[in-house]
């Protein structure tokens, strides 16, 4: 079969359609040096919807009973928007960075180089902090797991021993983690997703047989249960959307990085799990009223389906801790490797070269060494362990991890880095505005000539029904929305805060 070279030609000439060596198709920017993923769409949308849908849906039917269903099922579908907006800003801003080097660090780098560490700081923070709740929700569950099948059989007592599983488990955590490649997780994710789709139909099942219904209390449609309930749950629902430290991850390794397919994953992921999520929430709610408790598999009667729902929240669990391993040691190296960057003098004029940063404004990415990508995973790992160990419970500490971590990641820094890497004023990124507008133009016909789109805006532009400039107007007014959802993220934050702190202080 004949192979296509991707590269050819002069530095900074634009690539076209292309084949890889997988026989797939790259589609996007393509310079020399750059690094051409693997990964397939389908893994792509497997591991983000992995790295969404977690334990968090426990919680949805709680967090319903307290909003009503009508607003709950909006706030679910809002948050899910405000989520997939900031994964698709991400995509947006990696189009700046070269191929294969997105990331937050490099992100970081071209907009507000001394913030770096601080951005990174707090992905690492909550990425450590979700991993090590995992490993406490192992050895929470598994104990009755164990009961559930053998029950209390005399001389096994270390069974029922929550440090046993949890070291246990870390047998099979160890080697996920020391996997270089997102795309490596796929098969782990798959598994994972089946866990989650046994508690989907559990729930749906439970539901549809009505055996719940005896004890089942009061249930609210169209009314909620006050403003202070409703704002201690919208939390739960808010970060159960964050995914997006890992979103740089899918588009640096996704083979075909088009802007089509990188949507479609952004669309894909968040429809799939608010679909998760809103289907748990209702039938859960449905099923217990305003009875219902924050672990809705913990609801059901003992029996076997219920002890293998919560052997599948294990599963779960056990296979989304890699997914937070990965970026929290992408994070911690780009941590350690950070040094305050004063502006160089005389490259105002400058808009494609940075003394301190490569030729589209970002540092060329320098991949960790076998022996430091061993240090840092090890020390996640050990940290992790210990304080699974030693703590039973990280509610209250999670609660403001990710009240500041999850808003961060998730709306604040993809609006803020939109807003400042797309300004049409800044000098230095002007050539990189040009650049995008003449790739725009020169893959119009290529990137949707299956549906005709780029051949019908170009009869609209010519025949005067659509403006000349509106390419640079919907600029415009995506660099006017990523403002507003930097503002909604800190909005959420002090709530968030603000809620956290009321019901700490009452209870």
């Amino acid at each position: 079969m004949e192979e296509a070279a991707i590269g050819v030609g002069p530095p900074g000439q634009h690539g076209r359609r292309q084949v890889c060596r997988s026989g797939q198709v790259y589609s996007g920017r393509r310079r020399a040096g750059d690094i051409v993923g693997e990964a397939s769409w389908a893994s792509s949308v497997i591991n983000l919807v992995n790295t969404i849908v977690g334990a968090g849906v426990l919680a949805m039917p709680l967090a319903i009973s307290r909003m009503g269903i009508v607003l709950g099922v909006c706030v679910v579908i809002w948050s899910g928007m405000a989520a997939g907006f900031g994964l698709y800003l991400q995509s947006l801003c990696a189009q700046y960075l070269d191929r294969g080097s997105a990331s937050f660090f490099a992100l970081s780098q071209l907009t507000y180089p001394n913030a770096a560490v601080v951005f990174d700081g707090a992905i690492a923070i909550k990425c450590f902090g979700v991993g090590v709740s995992y490993l406490i929700i192992i050895g929470d569950l598994m104990p009755g797991v164990v009961q559930g099948f053998v029950g209390s059989e005399p001389g096994y007592d270390f069974l029922v021993d929550r440090h046993f599983w949890v070291t246990a488990f870390m047998l099979i955590v160890i080697p996920l983690s020391y996997l270089r490649r997102l795309d490596s997780l796929k098969y782990t994710s798959i598994a994972a997703l089946v866990s989650m789709a046994y508690l989907v139909v559990l729930v749906v099942y439970h539901f549809v047989l009505g055996d719940t219904m005896e004890d089942r209390g009061p249930i609210r449609v169209g009314h909620w249960a006050g403003p202070i309930p409703t704002l201690s749950s919208l939390p739960v629902i808010v970060f159960a959307f964050t995914c997006h430290q890992n979103m740089f991850s899918i588009l640096n390794e996704i083979a075909n990085n088009s802007h089509f397919r990188t949507t479609a994953v952004v669309l894909a992921s968040t429809g799939s799990a608010a679909a998760t999520y809103i289907l748990v929430a209702v039938t859960g709610y449905l099923s217990f009223g305003n009875k219902v408790g924050g672990n809705i598999v913990g609801m059901y009667p003992p029996g076997l389906y219920a002890t293998i729902g919560r052997a599948a929240i294990v599963m779960l669990v056990v296979f989304s801790y890699p997914l937070q391993c990965h970026p929290c040691r992408a994070s911690v190296d780009a941590v350690l490797k950070w040094r305050p960057q004063p502006q160089p003098r005389g490259t105002e004029g400058s808009p494609h070269r940075h003394p301190l940063l490569g030729p589209r404004g970002n540092r060329t990415p320098e991949p960790m060494s076998d022996l430091r990508f061993s240090i840092i995973t090890t020390t996640i790992l050990i940290l992790s362990y210990l304080v699974a160990m030693t703590v039973s419970s990280l509610e209250a500490v999670l609660a403001y991890v990710g009240s500041t971590g999850s808003t961060s990641i998730s709306f604040i820094l993809p609006g803020l880095f939109y807003y400042k890497i797309s300004s049409p004023d800044s000098p230095t990124h002007r050539g990189l505005l040009k650049e995008d507008d003449e790739l725009d133009d020169d893959l119009s016909d290529e990137d949707n000539g299956d549906d005709g789109e780029g051949s019908l805006a170009r009869s609209l532009t010519e025949s005067g029904l659509l403006p000349r400039g509106s390419r640079h107007w919907r600029k415009a007014i995506l660099r006017r929305l990523s403002l507003a959802l930097a503002a909604y993220g800190f909005l959420v934050m002090i709530v968030c805060l603000i809620t956290n702190t009321f019901f700490k202080a009452s209870h």
